[in-house]
């Protein structure tokens, strides 16, 4: 059962600021992936891997093309969709973790990987035990969990990151670099998280970008260029 389909995707960047310069960076990008797929988008610097994550997540708007999601029991066209139709998906469908963690200051890290599930209106205290579970898990200090992630250094906050990504059992999660600032350690927990949810079968899609060749990905995982 297919999860996603990109179909015959194209975005060109225009730079106002130089002219208007037209920069195309997706031609053409057509991608099939059922459920139960794990994706690794690998390519060189510039080759659109980031552009068609933030595609995917909608936060860029293809020039043509179109990008289908199951949403439930229906498929989403999100080039067409509108914004409300959007953030629906988002809440419930599809889970984006960034390189950077985004956050609202002086919100401690356990509130920060609760936030989505409270969103959702799971009880606190199911929530608190979740966030606590992946912090754990992820090798984020206790002594840490009520501080600011902004005090923390790179790989701590992505750990942070990383576990609010998993708070809500999406059914595609996208994962830009998700280990970019792990050392080997953290980097196989998350590889654990990601075959853990694929064996409860709650998660039937995963996109990771990387910006070179690794042997750490999870299992089963399909390499796209």
């Amino acid at each position: 059962m297919n999860a996603i389909r990109v179909e015959n995707v194209h975005k060109t960047f225009v730079l106002h600021q130089q002219n208007g310069v037209r920069l195309p960076v997706l031609a053409d990008a057509s991608l099939t992936v059922n459920a139960g797929e794990c994706v690794v988008l690998h390519g060189h610097s510039g080759s659109g891997k980031s552009t068609l994550l933030r595609s995917l997540y909608a936060n860029y708007l293809p020039d043509t093309g179109h990008i289908h999601v199951r949403h439930g029991e229906e498929w989403v066209d999100l080039v067409s969709a509108s914004a409300r139709k959007v953030l629906e998906v988002r809440k419930t469908t599809i889970g984006w973790v960034s390189q950077f963690l985004r956050v609202i200051p002086r919100i401690s890290a356990l509130e920060v990987v609760m936030q989505p599930l409270l969103d959702l209106g799971v009880p606190r205290e199911a929530c608190a035990a979740k966030a606590a579970r992946l912090l754990t898990r992820l090798n984020v200090p206790e002594r840490l969990w009520h501080l600011a992630p902004s005090t923390f250094s790179g790989g701590e906050q992505q750990r942070v990151n990383i576990a609010r990504g998993f708070a809500v059992d999406y059914p595609i999660l996208l994962l830009d670099e998700p280990t970019a600032s792990l050392d080997a350690k953290n980097s196989a927990a998350v590889v654990e998280l990601i075959n853990e949810a694929k064996a409860r079968a709650r998660l039937s899609s995963a996109f990771f970008m990387m910006k070179r060749y690794a042997t750490w990905w999870p299992t089963g995982c399909i390499r796209w260029e």
